[in-house]
């Protein structure tokens, strides 16, 4: 399983991950040109996305959506309260398929798991995806992290979980009194502290890599986010886990696990495509 985060932030959000040749993205919120130059980037193309999941239907997770229908007639799958926000806005109802919230469902040669998250949409969700017992956690988008959360996505060896703003820079920022409200309310986005305890309980042996996704230019710094979690995974023994960083205008990592072995490869930040090293687990 190949995982790269193509872009995070309120500017874009998509997710690209390959199993067996098998390509799919999750969310679709940067723009056609900018997917297809980001997945050149990483030795991919537009062309081998084969499906599109969708968290939920707000501008920055759905951008891309028209072109990616239009040019190259992928499908996109989205539970029905999803799929009917995105037909209003112009995505056509031909090429949607539809999953039900907390079931499986097989894509290619992965399992789907779609969980509810609290967000302010129709019917968001984050994702677990499987290959075997090798599995990727995805929730970006929600406001606080329910009790269930975390057996949901313990045992993953990759999560992706939004770190979107430190409490303070929030509140002594400029932004409208509405726009914190809503930010920091159980529908809106997790600050750094509540990612951290989250992914602190969330941790075990299995977790290999965590990408903190969707840090907010205005109200974060991107090494106050990695510190909380780096320093909350310290304290519950789990210091041999990888905290990963995301960004609004270049792809993250690539990281890609073997079945064959516990240890991931890594196409590092800012190396050529394809020169490949093996992350140290210790």
């Amino acid at each position: 399983m190949k995982i790269c985060i193509l872009g995070s932030g309120s500017s874009g959000n998509s997710i690209y991950i390959a199993v067996d040749g098998f390509s799919f993205l999750i969310d679709a919120g940067l723009s056609g040109s900018d997917l297809r130059r980001r997945l050149t980037s990483i030795g991919s193309s537009l062309s081998d996305i084969r499906a599109i999941l969708i968290s939920h239907e707000h501008h920055d997770h759905i951008r891309g959506l028209a072109v990616l229908c239009k040019k190259h007639a992928v499908p996109i799958y989205a539970n029905r309260l999803t799929a009917a926000a995105i037909m209003e806005k112009g995505v056509p109802a031909q090429f949607l398929r539809f999953f039900k919230t907390g079931r499986d469902f097989p894509l290619g040669p992965v399992t789907v798991r779609p969980f509810p998250v609290p967000h302010d949409a129709s019917d968001p969700v984050g994702f677990v995806v499987s290959e075997g017992d090798c599995r990727a956690g995805i929730a970006t988008d929600l406001g606080c992290a329910p009790g269930d959360l975390a057996e949901t996505l313990r045992g993953c060896r990759a999560l992706v979980v939004e770190s979107n703003h430190d409490r303070d820079l929030l509140n002594n920022g400029t932004r409208p009194l509405a726009l914190k409200e809503r930010i920091r309310g159980d529908r809106g986005h997790l600050s750094n502290e509540t990612a951290a305890e989250l992914l602190a309980g969330v941790a075990s042996d299995d977790l290999r890599d965590i990408f903190l996704a969707h840090l907010s230019e205005e109200c974060n710094r991107p090494e106050m986010a990695r510190m909380s979690t780096e320093r909350a995974l310290r304290g519950a023994g789990f210091g041999h886990i990888a905290v990963r960083l995301t960004y609004a205008d270049r792809v993250s990592d690539v990281v890609e696990y073997s079945p064959e072995r516990s240890e991931a490869c890594v196409v590092g930040e800012g190396m050529p495509c394809g020169e490949i090293v093996i992350a140290d687990d210790n």
